[in-house]
């Protein structure tokens, strides 16, 4: 048996691969659970990325084939080879989910939302998917230490972008499912692929030109530049998703959003640690431990981060048509619960980065899903108490895009509160239960 596949081989895997995707999307628009729709698209991919990532890639998007291609790494005749195959995948499905069920759906923005507005989450998360796609299977130290978690990150930026975005656009992220749908309910009108394709390739040409930015020199360590870049981008996409979500009435909000910071913890952990959240910067920094974060560059992190989540808020402002929410306690709660909420829930995020990702022997696959899983078991413990921010981003960036002076004085109290959970988190896991790590007295008896 030959170790590389044929081309015959890979053209196949792309085809089945991209036909199992765009058959998933149509089963569950016309049959499946309006709950766990997304959920089931997403590990369409994820398990044809894993049985079919050694074979011939699994792109199964042409968007993500363009992304490799801009990137270097396809050339240009085996993209096109791909994307007919992608193509030719997403449009048989479309014919096979019509004539299985007699039924098919439209392509267009849903009602309510202009084609720009539609644009711009197409772009913004296809952009999303492949610049995953780039950091966790393409990157340099994905070829000097092998993961196994790719398909998982990848899969799951569906989960981020389809609960997230899919009330504006659908959720396409993907020129074959986009083609895919069109083509086969051309009797209901045609033509929104096209203008989908094209906003999907301008989120895969941004996706390479920021790769080559944070990965610009792989060999050695990453530039402040990069690291600055890493920890805006990953913030922005983390604040815009929980916008997105409370905006358009999720019905997995918490899960999206978990599912936004682990893909992107995924992607940009081995450029700038991956922080996004001042407060975890800021525990860190307690840590007092220059070879996991220095002073300077830390503060420049938790500028960056709030910077990034007031432009998100702004964003997703825009895509909801000027609709934003307020940051506060839930009607039945008083700040007081809601302080003690951001407390402890902001400490187990900040216990469970510095214990899964800076000490000596961190977790080579995990850390991403440890530490955006902490998310989830704060978002559904205490959302309703206070929102369920646990990150000073987060919070300027929902109160600041409001306008409201009682929204911005929130924002305050609710960094307080988190700056707290983060400090408290730094001296347990320094001073209690990780002191071989470098503990304060250590330092002090230097």
């Amino acid at each position: 048996m030959s170790a590389t596949p044929s081309p015959a081989a890979k053209y196949v895997g792309e085809f089945v691969g991209t036909y199992m995707l765009v058959l998933t999307v149509g089963c569950n628009v016309l049959t499946g659970s309006p709950v766990w729709g997304v959920t089931s698209i997403a590990c369409t991919l994820m398990v044809m990325i894993y049985a079919l990532g050694n074979v011939s890639g699994a792109n199964f998007n042409p968007a993500v084939s363009l992304a490799l291609f801009l990137t270097g790494n396809m050339e240009l005749a085996e993209f096109c080879k791909y994307m007919g195959c992608q193509v030719a995948g997403g449009i048989l499905a479309g014919f096979s989910y019509s004539l299985a069920f007699w039924e098919t759906f439209n392509l267009q923005p849903t009602a309510g939302f202009s084609l720009w507005q539609a644009g711009l989450a197409e772009i913004i998360y296809t952009f999303m998917l492949c610049f995953v796609v780039l950091n966790v299977a393409v990157a340099d130290n994905t070829k000097e230490k092998p993961n196994q978690y790719y398909g998982l990150a990848i899969g799951f930026v569906v989960v981020a972008g389809g609960y997230g975005a899919g009330h504006i656009s659908g959720g396409c992220f993907n020129p074959a499912v986009a083609l895919g749908i069109d083509v086969s309910s051309f009797g209901l009108g045609f033509g929104y692929s096209i203008a989908y394709l094209c906003f999907e390739f301008i989120g895969a040409a941004m996706a390479a030109g920021l790769y080559k930015v944070v990965r610009k020199q792989e060999s050695n360590q990453p530039t402040l530049m990069a690291k600055l870049v890493s920890e805006f981008l990953g913030t922005f996409m983390l604040v815009l998703t929980v916008g997105l979500n409370v905006l358009g009435g999720s019905k997995a909000p918490v899960f999206s959003i978990a599912a936004s910071l682990m893909c992107m913890i995924y992607a940009l952990g081995s450029v700038s640690g991956a922080n996004f959240n001042p407060a975890v910067t800021f525990c860190l920094l307690i840590t007092n431990r220059p070879n996991v974060l220095d002073r300077k560059t830390g503060l420049f992190y938790m500028m960056v981060q709030v910077a990034a989540g007031i432009a998100a808020g702004f964003t997703y402002m825009f895509m909801e048509a000027g609709k934003t929410f307020p940051l506060g306690p839930g009607t039945r709660y008083t700040i007081w619960q809601a302080a003690f909420a951001e407390i402890v829930f902001t400490f187990l995020l900040c216990y469970v980065v510095c214990s899964v990702a800076t000490v000596k022997e961190p977790l080579s696959q995990y850390f991403g899903l440890a530490i955006g899983s902490c998310v989830t078991a704060g978002g559904y413990a205490i959302g309703a108490v206070s929102g369920g921010s646990l990150n000073p981003a987060v919070s300027f960036g929902i109160a600041v895009s409001h306008m409201s002076a009682a929204t911005v004085g929130n924002a305050f109290l609710y960094t307080i509160f988190e700056f707290i959970g983060a400090a408290i988190a730094g001296c347990v896991f320094m001073m209690v239960t990780h002191t071989s790590d470098g503990s304060f007295e250590d330092k002090l008896s230097v």
